[in-house]
């Protein structure tokens, strides 16, 4: 056994490997230096395999990696034995080497059997993007439907405040225009019962005399019929206001029905009021409604009164901040007919310096209606118009915005089968242009 391992570990009777080459230094040194740069690279792949999978800790299959590791190893080693037995034949040793390499490269064979078909399962480079833009584009709709939800219930909660408003003031409102008529009437009766006491007993008691000047009885014949006339005309408009805010909630009403559009832009407006009325700061906004004939509408009631409440609101505020940031709006669109048409025919806002908010109505072409509303203010850039109906994305201040109500208002118009444009331009002001169907298809 001794005499073996000594003959192992030796060259024995056999000559270095330099013979068979006939010791040509150039044959020579080839060998040596590319035996020597295979093992250097094989021993610097093992230690990159390590460091990868020490810095992948949740890398599957990294045993295999390991013994690939050792595979490419053992043959860099038998490179190494090619440049030793040269000069030393211990042939026995480099023989043995392979035979380790030989075991190593089996066993990794082997090994990679089972795992090809696990391997060939994951995912590729491509379809991990395309799973990673899916989750993107699904984790953008949440988010979207979630603002939606939020705006709706927003929306929701007002329409319920709006109707229970409403509800609570129609019932002393219809008590007073219920009485009005009857309270006139019994007026004239006492007036006229008093006629004829100053007709029939012209001889009036002193104290009663004095009294009639002190309270200026004819002031007061003439006077209360205008008082009554005057709680007629402010229980007419109390009647009015209530159904408006009626119009607007449209509580119960979340199936597709016929409706009179124009009745939901001046309900909104109705709510819109004080804030066009003239402030501390500014005029106030004058509203000029062009109304076409229009049919009326197959729709989602609410929604579309809040699409309207959405877009006015926006139309205001831009307007107050164009009072604060633009001195003089100039409109430099081109007219074409007295210098009241657009180039297409329809009625524009003219340059005015009071500001001003124009709602036009037409049936248009394709069985369709036109809702427009334009505003005279400072208008937007092209960057801000195309993120106009992006969600979240808003113009004001912090606080002062959520940037849902356009994108919402964009969906609800898309769910109609219409579409919501947006014309602008710096100077230019600012129109919004609904198409929607008069009919909507039914699935």
């Amino acid at each position: 056994m001794l005499q073996f391992l000594q003959s192992f570990f030796s060259g024995g009777s056999f000559i270095p490997h330099g013979h068979c080459y006939l010791w040509k230094p150039w044959l020579v040194w080839m060998h040596i230096a590319s035996d020597s740069l295979i093992a250097l690279v094989y021993y610097s792949i093992p230690v990159i395999l390590v460091y990868f999978v020490k810095k992948r800790e949740d890398l599957p299959f990294k045993w295999i990696i390991l013994l690939f590791g050792a595979f490419i190893v053992s043959c860099g080693t038998t490179h190494i034995m090619d440049v030793w037995t040269l000069w030393h034949p211990t042939y026995w040793l480099s023989a043995f080497i392979k035979v380790i390499t030989a075991l190593v490269s089996l066993s990794t064979a082997i090994a990679l059997l089972p795992v090809i078909p696990k391997a060939i399962a994951l995912p590729s480079p491509a379809q991990l993007e395309t799973a990673n833009c899916q989750l993107k584009l699904a984790l953008q709709e949440l988010a979207n439907t979630q603002a939606q939800l939020i705006q709706t219930e927003k929306m929701s909660s007002l329409g319920q405040l709006v109707a229970g408003i409403a509800h609570e003031i129609n019932n002393p409102a219809n008590f007073i225009y219920g009485n009005i008529a009857p309270a006139h009437n019994h007026v004239q009766d006492l007036f006229s019962l008093i006629s004829l006491y100053e007709k029939y007993y012209p001889c009036r008691i002193p104290e009663i005399h004095a009294y009639a000047e002190e309270i200026d009885l004819d002031f007061i014949k003439a006077d209360f019929p205008k008082i009554l006339s005057s709680i007629q005309m402010g229980s007419d408009r109390i009647r009015e206001i209530v159904l408006s805010l009626r119009n607007f909630s449209r509580l119960g009403e979340a199936e597709i029905k016929k409706v009179d559009l124009h009745e939901g832009i001046d309900s909104t407006l109705v709510i819109l009021q004080n804030r066009l009325k003239a402030k501390t700061n500014y005029p106030a906004i004058e509203v000029i409604k062009e109304y076409g004939d229009l049919p009326k509408v197959e729709c989602y009631a609410g929604q579309i009164n809040q699409v309207f409440m959405n877009i006015l609101t926006n139309a205001i505020d831009t307007l107050e901040e164009s009072m604060v940031s633009c001195q003089k709006v100039t409109l430099v669109r081109t007219l074409r007919v007295s210098g009241k048409t657009t180039d297409n025919g329809d009625a524009i806002l003219l340059p005015n310096d009071k500001p001003q908010i124009r709602i036009y109505t037409k049936v248009a072409d394709n069985n369709q209606v036109m809702i427009r509303f334009y505003d005279n203010g400072c208008g937007m850039t092209e960057e801000v118009k195309q993120k106009m109906f992006d969600p979240f994305f808003t113009t004001k201040s912090v606080g002062s915005g959520t940037g849902l109500g356009m994108s919402i208002s964009y969906q609800i118009i898309d769910k109609h089968g219409g579409q919501l444009k947006c014309i602008s331009a710096p100077l230019e002001g600012t129109e919004f242009i609904i198409q929607i169907p008069i009919h909507v298809k039914h699935n």
